[in-house]
């Protein structure tokens, strides 16, 4: 297997190479290229990648379902921007602000057919199992999304229900990828189900680090100022896991919730939740959905070899500073 590292370059490469009509229709695909070359982790591209190269020494075969996922992936966040009124993504102009609100929404539809034809791009023995498995799992990412709309107006959400919506919203994706991979590199549908537990349990523990890191990250690597979060109240693992707690220390926490946004609210916030432990509970979060995503790959047929790349995989995600 190649490093990691390439098979990211690999999918940027191609990423970059897509050629989207220009002249009459540049006010439709500009807003998709400018999205697309926006950069990122690149990590569901990659993981897809990886899962073909390990049960099938295909990567070729799964560079455009690889293109694909990543084409729905920033489709979702065309969309979450124009929800959320969003005006920076990745330290950019988002495309409803960088353009108008009804571009983004149709360039975004455009971007999921898109994404649909190049995840379709696979013989045509498999094409029914990956299309299945890529719209249930679209249909997951909608689902976790609506919860997490809905936990917007809850006072206080359960730890299960937000894990719950975690799965969902952002493991969902990164187990189609897993799976996807799986199925392109001539995998057992039992590997495959292994290879999709193993994507959605480091999805949990990608998202759980997303939100330690957002409070406690360093705003010059993490790409954004640190403490949006707590500024816009959003639910959070630490959050959830610290009012889930009580004591005198949740409840101050929900007085200082109810600040107006700043740094003093980060501030405050950020001082309860280490008064709390919540540093060290999100790591060990991490760190047990982590051991939870290589247990799975442990249970697969794949090679020692193999198995050690998703490993690496893993200790890269959970350690990052970004």
């Amino acid at each position: 297997m190649l490093r990691i590292s390439e098979y990211s370059a690999l999918a940027e490469a191609k990423i970059r190479a897509l050629d989207f009509p220009k002249d009459k229709l540049s006010g439709l695909y500009a807003p998709i290229a400018y999205g697309m070359q926006a950069g990122g982790k690149r990590l569901r591209p990659t993981l897809l990648l990886m899962a073909a190269d390990a049960f099938g020494n295909c990567r070729e075969k799964a560079i455009m379902p690889a293109v694909g996922i990543e084409m729905f992936h920033n489709f979702t966040l065309l969309h979450d921007d124009v929800m959320d009124n969003s005006d920076l993504r990745r330290g950019r102009p988002t495309v409803h602000s960088k353009w108008d609100e009804n571009t983004a929404i149709l360039s975004g539809d455009t971007m999921l057919t898109l994404a649909t034809k190049y995840i379709s791009e696979v013989d045509d023995a498999i094409l029914r199992p990956v299309l299945d498995t890529f719209n249930d799992q679209a249909l997951r990412v909608y689902e976790g999304q609506r919860l997490d709309m809905d936990f917007e107006t809850k006072e206080e959400v359960a730890l299960d229900e937000y894990i719950d919506m975690i799965k969902a919203k952002t493991g969902a994706l990164l187990g189609a990828a897993a799976k996807i991979g799986a199925l392109i590199g001539g995998a057992s549908k039992e590997d495959a189900e292994k290879m999709y537990e193993f994507g959605i349990m480091l999805g949990v523990a990608f998202q759980i680090e997303d939100d330690y890191l957002d409070t406690f990250g360093n705003a010059e690597t993490f790409g954004k100022p640190i403490g949006g979060d707590i500024n816009n109240n959003k639910k959070t693992f630490l959050m959830v896991k610290a009012l889930a707690n009580g004591g005198s220390n949740a409840e101050a926490l929900k007085a200082a919730l109810k600040m107006t946004a700043g740094p003093t609210k980060v501030k405050t916030v950020t001082r309860i939740y280490e008064a709390m432990g919540m540093p060290a509970i999100s790591k060990a979060e991490v760190a047990n959905y982590s051991s939870k995503a290589l247990a799975a790959i442990k249970k697969t047929s794949l090679s020692d070899e193999c198995k050690d790349a998703f490993r690496k995989l893993i200790d890269k995600l959970i350690t990052r500073n970004k």
